[in-house]
């Protein structure tokens, strides 16, 4: 552990009281204090005075330890992770003088450099560090969680890789290829079926690598299931692109033909339904993937999600959180406006709820149906409920497919550390309106016309290959053609089909599973008990233990109970549902 993390992270007022302490009884302080406190005592006898070379340089590393501290603090305030806007300005800002320094002393060398791990060096090479950590791609809020733990664990994760991990060539080519999938896969439907609302990815395509990442990833960390919960923007992406339902399948459902082979339901629409599978990953590890249906409104599926993961957690995994993991992705304006996500998140630390940790992703539009962030919420992010549970949050330019999965690497990583709630806000854009027959030009024109120019994030990662020379302009091309010509024969067979194979859900909970046909209805069902069962059962439990001293009110409402069994069968509804 660093030696200077004790100094960095109290608080001045603490340090002062323990310095008077110290005066008192230099043993009654800790000996890390003792020790800094000797050196204290030290420079004031032999560098009193304070306009002396050495006294200067001295005030100048507490003020390094102030600029470290502010970029761990405040440094997210002034990232490059919006991909349309600029961001907006925050005051006081990251420059030199608003710590006390100066562009003079940049080439000085700082021994506060040994906190963030360069050692000894100069202050150039300290703030190159702290920007390229914490005010690039990814920003991080984590300063306010209260555990110094849980904290140093961050810091030095994201200051040990300045927050952003090399890839190889295979890596860099897997990763282009789902986001072509993602792409293209929208642009298909797009043209294929005109008009047809599907709440499209684009502009947040960089979620499908993130997600195929993170499957992978957490496999390897011991995660045997994901249950997902998500409203309705890139739900079919998601259920094509990672959950391998199929191509054919999802384009029968948008050629409006029944879903259910031995059914007359229609079932729901497409971008409500859920689907399971199960997925081998890259290294031969086997992971169940569950996406819940969602024919509610935005955040209604959280609680349901959570639900869910905890049975299992009791019931299947024998109480193993490291086994199973939520994934909540949600929508910018639903995640600040709906109560529902308060109400959920919580009870993430509750004995009687908890699931281990979800994982938060947020696709922020910066947009809330056709109202700007600015005129929805009073919050700086949308996603400061988080800090309610003391979670880290880390915002994302949506446009930089590495750094989003560098981060919810790291994110998988912490839930499976520390069973607590993370949060990713990825900052990017919707390159429609609401739906697909909305125009947002009617009431966002500035936004919409910068959205129009940019690129889709697959030609932006595209380029960054080329240029680094990681894939060829034909590798690219050769790429596309085969996916746009495999998608081609999906909607031919889908075409030609008339039933679909009603296969939703492939988990074992639900293999038996029967959907009704006509004859089901021809009659109803005896759905009576059996009386003399009935009332052995109301006479057991309106019995209270004789062994046991009861409150006179309990006494009085269970033999009132009794009597209802005894009496004319007049019952209330509290025995009625007791029943």
């Amino acid at each position: 552990m660093d030696s200077l993390s004790y100094l960095s992270n109290a608080d001045p007022a603490l340090i002062d009281n323990l310095y008077q302490q110290y005066k008192q009884d230099p043993n009654s302080v800790d000996i890390s204090w003792r020790k800094f406190f000797e050196g204290f005592e030290f420079s004031k006898t032999n560098f009193d005075d304070p306009d002396s070379a050495t006294a200067q340089h001295l005030q100048k590393e507490f003020k390094v330890l102030n600029l470290i501290l502010g970029y761990r603090s405040r440094g997210h305030l002034f990232t490059q992770t919006n991909p349309v806007r600029s961001r907006r300005k925050y005051y006081p800002d990251d420059s030199l003088e608003t710590f006390g320094l100066e562009e003079s002393d940049l080439d000085t060398v700082f021994q506060a450099g040994s906190e963030i791990g360069l050692g000894a060096t100069t202050l150039r090479n300290i703030v190159e560090h702290l920007k390229a950590t914490y005010c690039e791609s990814v920003g991080a809020e984590y300063k306010y969680i209260r555990h110094p733990k849980v904290a140093k664990w961050l810091e030095d994760k994201m200051e040990g890789s300045r927050n952003r991990m090399a890839f190889s060539k295979n890596d860099k080519k897997h990763i282009l290829h789902k986001l072509n999938q993602a792409v293209a896969f929208e642009h298909f439907i797009h043209t294929k079926f005109t008009g047809q609302k599907r709440f499209s990815l684009e502009g947040a395509e960089t979620l499908i690598p993130a997600l195929d990442a993170v499957i992978e990833f957490g496999a390897d960390l011991g995660i045997k299931e994901y249950v997902i919960g998500m409203a309705h923007r890139g739900r079919l992406n998601i259920l094509a692109n990672i959950l391998n339902k199929t191509y054919e399948d999802v384009f029968f459902e948008f050629e409006g033909k029944n879903l259910f082979e031995e059914s007359n339901i229609d079932g729901d629409v497409k971008y409500h339904l859920g689907h399971s599978s199960d997925i081998k990953t890259s290294n031969g590890k086997d992971v169940h993937m569950y996406l819940t249906p969602n024919p509610s409104h935005l955040e209604a599926v959280d609680p349901v999600v959570q639900g869910i993961v905890r049975a299992k957690i009791d019931n299947k995994y024998d109480g193993d959180e490291n086994q199973i993991a939520p994934i909540l992705i949600h929508g910018d304006a639903a995640i600040a406006g709906q109560g529902v996500v308060y109400e959920v998140i919580q009870m993430s630390l509750l004995k009687g709820y908890r699931t281990g940790g979800t994982v938060h992703l947020v696709i922020n539009n910066q947009i809330g149906f056709t109202t700007d962030y600015k005129d929805a919420r009073s919050s700086t992010y949308c996603t400061d409920v988080g800090k309610v549970t003391l979670s880290p949050v880390f915002h994302v330019n949506g446009d930089d497919v590495e750094a989003l999965i560098y981060t919810i690497k790291l994110a998988m990583e912490y839930r499976q550390t520390f069973h607590r709630d993370v949060f990713i806000d990825i900052l990017c854009y919707r390159k429609y309106g609401h739906n697909e027959g909305d125009e947002p030009r009617f009431t966002q024109p500035l936004l919409y016309k910068a959205i129009a120019k940019h690129d889709n994030p697959r030609e932006i990662y595209h380029q960054k290959l080329l240029e680094e020379g990681s894939i060829s302009e034909a590798d690219k091309k050769a790429m596309e053609k085969e996916f746009k010509e495999m998608l081609e024969v999906s909607l031919d067979t889908a075409k030609k089909k008339s039933k679909g194979s009603g296969l939703e859900y492939k988990d074992s909970a639900w293999k038996e599973l029967q959907f009704p046909v006509d004859k089901d209805f021809e009659q109803s069902p005896d759905t009576g008990f059996n009386k003399k069962k009935l009332k052995a059962i109301a006479e057991q439990i309106t019995s209270l233990p004789e062994d046991i001293q009861f409150f006179k009110k309990t006494l009085r409402l269970f033999n009132a109970r009794k009597k209802m069994i005894e009496g004319d069968g007049k019952f209330d509804w509290a025995m009625g549902e007791l029943l």
